[in-house]
């Protein structure tokens, strides 16, 4: 028996896909979406193997496309009836320090990460409004607890917009509806895989999402995963003056 549905966006490969997996092994039914649709095929393949008893459909989204997005989601929601859960994971680490000519680099992580995920959040809770309930999951990043130097400014700039719009959804309290924000620390997927020195607190894949798996099942506000050393280190970032956080991570 399905304990429900949930829709995970740029599920075709890191956190994403193996939230697909953990989250079917534990009984879920899945939408998936992302634009490479031929890995999507391979992931329900995978998945379909191991839990022959669950139900996974994909569709190609390019989470920039405004009216796919909304297309996307309502073709999941009548197909399955219902949509229980919605992550909205779809992400993009390219960056650049200001004003040294890469604006091409900027502009895209802010389009995918903020303005496509305004998209997402807009199509999610217009099916949880008319249905009455729903959970709604942001995937932050623990670098959106501040400004963040160099090559990560966009980017945590378009993490901290993220959990912004978790927190107004959170103070509107729309009710049946939950939110939920994820702060991920430093959990190895294809966005890190190229970065010449992985830090020194990274865990794997599947470790990770073990964690963000867990916050999500207890509907958690908030939630620095994984929690040690996270949760110690996001109140440093919070609270240290920031030539001291420019040190931390």
């Amino acid at each position: 028996m399905s304990r429900g549905t949930i829709v995970i966006t740029g599920a075709s490969s890191g956190l994403g896909a193996e939230m697909a997996r953990q989250f079917a092994a534990i009984g879920y039914d899945l939408g998936l979406c992302a634009r490479r649709t031929e890995r999507l095929e391979e992931l329900r393949t995978e998945i379909l193997a191991a839990h022959p008893d669950r139900v996974v459909s994909v569709r190609q989204l390019d989470v920039t496309d405004d009216a796919a997005v909304f297309t996307v989601f309502d073709e999941f929601a009548a197909e399955f009836g219902a949509i229980d859960r919605v992550v909205v994971n779809a992400g993009l680490g390219k960056g650049a320090p200001l004003g040294t000519g890469r604006h091409d680099a900027n502009r895209e992580t802010a389009m995918v990460n903020f303005l496509a995920a305004l998209a997402q959040t807009e199509a999610a809770m217009k099916i949880f409004r008319a249905q009455g309930n729903g959970h709604l999951v942001m995937i932050s990043s623990i670098s959106a607890l501040r400004g963040m130097p160099k090559t990560l400014t966009t980017y945590a700039a378009t993490k901290a917009g993220v959990a912004a719009l978790a927190e107004g959804l959170r103070a509107e309290a729309v009710p049946g509806v939950d939110v939920s924000v994820i702060y991920p620390g430093y959990i190895r997927s294809e966005m890190n895989d190229r970065i010449k020195h992985e830090p020194k607190l990274m865990v794997d894949t599947e470790t990770g999402v073990r964690s963000m798996v867990a916050a999500i099942e207890k509907r958690r506000a908030k939630a620095y995963v994984p929690n040690w050393p996270w949760i110690p280190i996001a109140f440093a970032l919070r609270t240290l003056p920031l030539p001291l956080v420019r040190k931390l991570l």
